[in-house]
C-alpha cells in the first residue's frame, strides 16, 4: 500500500515536506481487529502538534491521521459486528484499557493506557489501516465519505466541547479561532441553544466572514472586546494569547473550556498580563478537553446526522498531504481539509 509516513519531529518552517510517500506491506489485522481500505482521511491540527513535537512523542516512523473513513475489507474469526462492505469511521481513540475507573465511566479519553490513532498506531494516511473493531463507528448514510472525516475527531471533540461548557439556552457563546471545530461548533450550537447567540474571534478576516456566513451574530480579531458579556467561551486555537484575552471577555460565573491537546511556546507576554480581578475573579471557570472517549464519536454522529451538520471540506490526494499541512500550518483554513485516498 502507499502511505505518508512521518520518520522523524521538525519544524514545518525548516521542513514544508516532513511526510514521505512509501511503499509498505498492507497491514494484517489481528485479533479482534478488521483491515479498512481508506477512502478518506481528515487533516487536524494535531497532526501538526504531532509532526513539530508538542504532543507525546509518537511512534516512529509513524502513519499519521486519525479521521479516517473506509470500508471493511478483512475481518478475523473473533470479530462479531463488521463486516465485509461495511462502512465505518476510525477516530484518535485508538484504544484503552476498558477496565480502570475511568474505562467503566465511559471517560476512555482519560485512561492511563489510551493509545492514539496516528500517534501511538498508525493512522489513516494510508490505503489501509488495521483497528480494533470495538473503536470503529457506523458513518450515517446521509454523510459521503470527506464529509464524515471532519466529524469524527473536529466534530466530536468539538461536541464534547461543548457538552463540557454546561451551556443553556439564551446563553452567550464565544468562539475563539474559527477553523474545522469551531464551525461544527457553530452548526452545533445553533441547532441545540436557538435562542443564544454566538460571537467569534479571529484573527483573519476571511474566518470573520466565515462566521457571519454561518451565524453569528458579531466576529472580531482575537484582541477585541466582545460587545456583551459571554457565558461560555469555546477556545480552538494553538496559542496562549486567545485564552487570557478570552478570560476577559467572559461573565461572571462563566467557563472557558480549553479544546486543545497542546498549545504551543509559552507566551510570556500574554501570561503577563493576566490579572486575577480581571480574568479570573467572581468564579470564573477554566476547563480542558482531554481527546474523546468512544461515546462522544457516537453520539455526535447521531447528532450531526439529525442537524444535519454537512462540514465544508477542501479535497487532497494522498500525495498532497505535506501541502495540505502547510496551508493549515499558514492559516489558509476554510472548514476542514480532507485526504482522498484512492
Amino acid at each position: 500500500m502507499k502511505a505518508m509516513v512521518l520518520n522523524r519531529v521538525c519544524k514545518l518552517k525548516e521542513n514544508k515536506n516532513p511526510l514521505e510517500l512509501i511503499d509498505l506491506p498492507d497491514p494484517i489485522p489481528g485479533e479482534k481487529e478488521i483491515l479498512v481500505k481508506v477512502s478518506a482521511c481528515g487533516i487536524c491540527h494535531t497532526e501538526l502538534d504531532e509532526i513539530e513535537g508538542r504532543t507525546p512523542p509518537p511512534r516512529l516512523p509513524i502513519i499519521p491521521g486519525h479521521q479516517v473513513v473506509g470500508r471493511v475489507e478483512k475481518t478475523c474469526s473473533k470479530t462479531r459486528n463488521c463486516k465485509m462492505g461495511d462502512r465505518v469511521g476510525i477516530a484518535w481513540i485508538h484504544s484503552a484499557c476498558g477496565k480502570c475507573k475511568f474505562c467503566r465511566e465511559g471517560n476512555e479519553n482519560l485512561c492511563d493506557d489510551f493509545r492514539a490513532t496516528g500517534r501511538d498506531a498508525n493512522g489513516g494516511y494510508a490505503q489501509y489501516i488495521t483497528v480494533l473493531e470495538d473503536f470503529v463507528y457506523r458513518i450515517p448514510e446521509i454523510f459521503s465519505d470527506s464529509e464524515a472525516a471532519p466529524l469524527l475527531c473536529a466534530g466530536a471533540i468539538g461536541y464534547r466541547s461543548l457538552r463540557l461548557a454546561n451551556m443553556k439556552d439564551g446563553q452567550n457563546l464565544g468562539l475563539t479561532g474559527f477553523g474545522a471545530s469551531a464551525h461544527l461548533v457553530m452548526k452545533m450550537a445553533r441547532y441545540k441553544y436557538p435562542n443564544s447567540k454566538v460571537f467569534v474571534f479571529a484573527r483573519s478576516e476571511r474566518e470573520r466572514t466565515f462566521a457571519k456566513e454561518l451565524g453569528a451574530v458579531w466576529a472580531g480579531d482575537i484582541e477585541e472586546e466582545s460587545p456583551g458579556k459571554l457565558d461560555c467561551i469555546i477556545d480552538t486555537t494553538p496559542v496562549w494569547k486567545p485564552i487570557v484575552e478570552a478570560l476577559g471577555n467572559l461573565e461572571r460565573g462563566g467557563r472557558l473550556v480549553i479544546n486543545a491537546i497542546r498549545k504551543e511556546e509559552v507566551d510570556k507576554e500574554s501570561l503577563l498580563k493576566l490579572k486575577y480581578s480581571t480574568h479570573l475573579w467572581l468564579e470564573k471557570e477554566i476547563k480542558s478537553v482531554a481527546n474523546v472517549s468512544r461515546s462522544d464519536v457516537n453520539e455526535f454522529l447521531s447528532l450531526a446526522a439529525e442537524i444535519p451538520i454537512k462540514p465544508e471540506v477542501q479535497e487532497f490526494a494522498l500525495k498532497e498531504a505535506n501541502k495540505a499541512l502547510v496551508e493549515l500550518k499558514e492559516g489558509k483554513i476554510r472548514g476542514a481539509k480532507v485526504l482522498r485516498i484512492d
